[in-house]
């Protein structure tokens, strides 16, 4: 979402060489431990159900993303280059300084309402986590699922975020009303991979833990094994690991997406590649290029690897597990293989 989706509050910084998110937002900073060293930005959007630009590339047509910016820090995510339309750089400033949508529940009930709305599935978690840290504060989410319960409307979920657990009884009430898919994203459960390539988000067993709970509580939960990281988390042990932890969790179904690498992400994730694990640049050269994606043969051989473990561990063998996907982001599987190999669906 571009800044001509939002009205924007004067922050009153009369500071005409300072970003246009400060210039034009109501700034604040909270002085507690889980919030120092962070900014947010609240602004009050026009829109906020929004449009895929490309949905032929993903399995989901429409988004909410109440966040821009993210503390989780995944050193790898596509999104930070958005931070860049805001005059903000996609490393530091896309993980500490963050921009609020206030009123997200307020236009999302808004929008469900219009005559034009047809009621399609609704993805949540694409861009950024919904369940980052800044939603323990400012409790968007419980809105957005109530309204999108009251209207009965499909929705999905995808976060690293365990925060999510604190709105399971919504999350059930509107399974109860509507089709209701999430997922957990855990490419690794290596807790020393996640601290370097993630190392605001809570640890993978964590997330597990998640997805057993909402499975638990019969709201189907599958698992994003993403990224499986080159080098770092792909060899045969780490992903009969990390299948085999995911099938204990009782995931739906498991479907795993390798690292890309876009601009923004790119240069970000390669230079901490060059501080802690400095002899993997070249290889890493060699394997991307100059590209975003691994080759498709690369891609091909980890899908089918992690096809076979799933199979193998019992992924989806729970009552109930194997429901086809809704369309959303809790589906990361549900766009088939072509023939340069698995879709790679933008959700990391």
């Amino acid at each position: 979402m571009r800044w001509d989706h939002l009205r924007l509050d004067d922050g009153g910084t009369g500071r005409p060489d300072a970003p246009l998110i400060e210039r034009r937002a109501v700034t604040r900073t909270f002085d507690t431990p889980g919030f120092r060293g962070m900014t947010f930005y609240e602004v009050r959007a026009r829109t906020i159900i929004n449009r895929v630009p490309d949905a032929a590339r993903v399995p989901f047509r429409w988004t909410i993303n109440p966040y821009r910016g993210c503390s989780h820090a995944c050193t790898y995510c596509f999104a930070r280059r958005t931070h860049e339309y805001l005059d903000l750089d996609a490393g530091a400033d896309f993980d500490s300084r963050i921009v609020v949508k206030v009123n997200a529940a307020e236009r999302v009930r808004a929008e469900l309402a219009a005559p034009r709305w047809r009621g399609e599935p609704v993805a949540m978690g694409t861009n950024v986590d919904c369940y980052q840290r800044a939603e323990g504060r400012y409790r968007l989410m419980p809105g957005i699922i109530t309204a999108l319960a009251d209207a009965a409307n499909p929705f999905s979920l995808l976060t690293k975020g365990t925060l999510i657990l604190r709105d399971l009884p919504l999350l059930a009430d509107a399974a109860a009303r509507t089709r209701v898919d999430t997922a957990v994203s855990v490419g690794s459960p290596d807790p020393e991979l996640a601290r370097l390539a993630e190392p605001g988000a809570p640890a993978p067993r964590r997330r597990l833990e998640v997805c057993a709970a909402l499975n638990e509580a019969g709201v189907g939960c599958s698992v994003l094994m993403g990224p499986v990281i080159p080098y770092l988390s792909d060899s045969p042990a780490q992903l009969d690991a990390a299948v085999r932890e995911i099938a204990a969790a009782g995931a739906t179904s498991v479907a795993p997406i390798v690292l890309h690498l876009r601009p923004g992400a790119r240069e970000w994730f390669l230079g901490r590649l060059r501080e802690h694990h400095p002899d993997l640049v070249a290889p890493y050269a060699r394997l991307y290029g100059s590209g975003a994606y691994a080759p498709a043969r690369y891609r091909r051989e980890i899908a089918a690897r992690v096809r076979e473990l799933a199979e193998r561990h019992g992924v989806g063998a729970r009552p109930g597990a194997a429901r086809p996907p809704a369309g959303g982001a809790a589906a990361p599987g549900g766009r088939p293989e072509e023939p340069g190999g698995p879709r790679q669906l933008t959700l990391m």
